[in-house]
């Protein structure tokens, strides 16, 4: 049986070594010649100065986070809130009956009518209507939309909008939808 040594290699110091080395040496000298009173006030200011790095590092942001905490959850809950609000829609939608062709788009040019007045266009090609908006207003738009959802119980596929007056929120264009069969 053969028994193997292994003996580790000696470092040579290297220049920041032997720098923290005269430095902490440097130290220890002027530590010995401070008076009592100043080695408390060294050791005071260091803890004050350790304090302060602690409270802004690590305690004042999550002080901060705890006085948010209310806020965001409140925040949260009414959004979830509105979420939840949104769901029961679609699933009131989405449990209504289908309806006829005829009726949906019977629904479809009333809406129109009531929301739109004469200035939007309606046109039928095949299993699609296109409605075609003048100038409209944004919570127009929203509540044409939301009749022709609900009452024509449609969806528009495909939307082309503009934003023709930003200050006035009116957009222009046209609304795709398919029909049922």
């Amino acid at each position: 049986m053969s028994t193997h040594l292994t003996m580790p290699l000696p470092t040579l110091p290297t220049a920041r070594t032997v720098q923290a080395r005269t430095a902490a040496s440097a130290w220890a000298q002027q530590w010995g010649k401070f008076t009592p009173r100043e080695r408390a006030g060294v050791w005071l200011a260091a803890l004050w100065v350790g304090s302060a790095l602690l409270w802004w590092g690590l305690l004042a942001p999550a002080l901060h986070t705890l006085r948010q905490a209310p806020a965001q959850h409140a925040a949260l809950d009414a959004q979830l809130q509105t979420m939840q609000a949104l769901a029961m829609r679609a699933r009131a939608l989405k449990a209504q009956p289908l309806i006829s062709r005829d009726d949906s788009l019977r629904a479809l040019e009333q809406a129109t009518t009531r929301h739109l007045g004469q200035a939007g266009t309606l046109k039928f090609a095949g299993d699609q209507a296109t409605v075609t908006l003048p100038a409209t207003s944004a919570t127009t738009l929203a509540t044409w939309l939301a009749d022709v959802r609900s009452n024509a119980r449609l969806t528009p596929t495909e939307a082309r909008l503009t934003q023709v007056n930003p200050a006035q929120a009116t957009w222009q264009g046209s609304v795709v939808f398919a029909l049922n069969r």
